[in-house]
Order: structure tokens, then C-alpha cells, then sequence
């Protein structure tokens, strides 16, 4: 029974290292979302999480490892430095982006390097909205997979650039009041205090901070309030 325990709480230390190692390491290589990701990101995450597995089971030597987890992502980390000051090393690692289509003309070439066949393309085209081929100016695979596009002149959205209009600059909304509860620090980010807060919550129909879900503050006097509690019910998706 002592065994067992022991060795219980050996895998249990072993796995709470490995879970340490692993995030300073996803720490130490960025934050990434696996869609930013390139090839080379993507299969050194694999490796390392894979390596990290391996080290919360491993009772006899857990240190080996732990070695490799650090020579890969010291390894991944010392790339991504270099991919950031040299051109040359990026193209290498990452690869450059293809124009897949561009002015009415569909490279198959392209297509070839890319791995991806027609039907894969106009699926990308669908996902993105263009049912029509004639909507799109270019389309480029970029590094990470993601296919991106140039609409067309005449089938980009209108912009008030085009009709000469200067609209007011939206501004972040910061959280100052979250589950009924005030936050202090947000509220001093957003240039405003204690009293201003209860003179807007008054002036929307609120006693305290504690009848309130939420609020954001936004540029100039602006207060954006949730109740905590509402009368409407919140329909079904069919």
C-alpha cells in the first residue's frame, strides 16, 4: 500500500512538473492561436507536448524528458528569432505566401505547390462568401494555411472614405462594473472615479453597483449598463 501511494505521489509531482515546464515554454514561444500557427510551430507544439506526456509518466528518470522539452523549445524560441531578423531564414522556415488567382486567371501551378485541388479552393472561396469567382481580385495562401482574398472593386463594401464622410472615432469600452462589483483600476483607466460611476448609475435608474451585470465606460461620458436581472426572456435558436 505504501508503494502505491508512493508512486502515486511520484506521477502526481512528475505531471505537475511537466504541466510547469510546458507552459513556460508555450509562454517562452508566444502566444499563438493554432491558426496562427505555421508548419514548423505547429509540429514543435506537437513535439513538445507529446515529450511533456511522456515526462508525467516517467518514474525512473523524469529529468530526460524535461531535457528534451527544454532543447526544443530553446530550439523553436531561437528560430522564431531569426525568422524575426532575417528575410532569408523566414522564407526558409515559414515559406512565402502564393497567389493562388488573381485577376481572372487561376494558377494551377500554384495550386500544385500549394497541395490543393479545385474543389479545395472553391470550398475556401464559399467560407470566405464568394459564391462567384467573378467577386474575387486575388487570392493568396498564406504561411500559416489560411486562404485570404482581394474582393473585387465593384463587390468590396462601401466605405465612408468613398462617400467622403468623416465619421466620430469609435473608442475600446473598458469594464468597470463586472457581476456587481466595481473595478477600481479599470475605472482609473478610463479616466473616471467612484462618483462619476454613481451619478451615471443613478441617472440610468440604478441604486448601486450591485443591480449591475456589467458596464463599460467608452470615450466621453458614455456608460453602456447591463442589469443584472432582466423581465425579457432570451428567445430559442430554432
Amino acid at each position: 500500500m505504501e508503494d502505491i501511494l508512493q508512486q502515486g505521489g511520484q506521477i502526481a509531482l512528475t505531471a505537475l512538473g511537466s504541466l510547469a515546464a510546458l507552459f513556460l515554454l508555450t509562454k517562452l514561444s508566444g502566444n499563438k492561436q493554432v491558426s496562427q500557427m505555421n508548419l514548423f510551430d505547429y509540429v514543435m507544439g506537437i513535439t513538445i507536448g507529446s515529450i511533456a506526456a511522456e515526462m508525467a509518466s516517467e518514474l525512473e528518470s523524469p529529468l530526460r524528458p524535461l531535457w528534451a522539452m527544454v532543447v526544443y523549445g530553446l530550439t523553436a524560441w531561437g528560430i522564431a528569432l531569426l525568422t524575426n531578423r532575417s528575410i532569408r531564414v523566414r522564407r526558409f522556415i515559414t515559406g512565402k505566401p502564393l497567389i493562388l488567382m488573381d485577376s481572372g486567371v487561376i494558377y494551377r501551378k500554384n495550386l500544385r505547390r500549394a497541395r490543393m485541388d479545385l474543389n479545395e479552393f472553391l470550398m475556401y472561396c464559399r467560407v470566405s462568401g464568394y459564391f462567384d469567382l467573378n467577386q474575387i481580385q486575388t487570392a493568396i495562401l498564406e504561411h500559416n494555411g489560411t486562404v485570404t482574398f482581394l474582393p473585387a472593386a465593384m463587390q468590396r463594401p462601401v466605405t465612408p472614405a468613398d462617400l467622403s464622410m468623416q465619421p466620430r472615432q469609435e473608442l475600446l469600452q473598458t469594464p468597470v462594473v463586472q457581476d456587481g462589483r466595481v473595478l477600481p483600476e479599470n475605472l482609473q483607466k478610463a479616466g473616471r472615479d467612484g462618483v462619476w460611476l454613481e451619478r451615471k448609475l443613478r441617472e440610468k435608474g440604478y441604486h448601486g453597483p450591485e443591480e449591475v451585470l456589467l458596464a463599460m465606460a467608452a470615450g466621453g461620458d458614455q456608460l453602456a449598463v447591463y442589469p443584472m436581472e432582466t423581465k425579457k426572456e432570451a428567445r430559442e435558436m430554432p
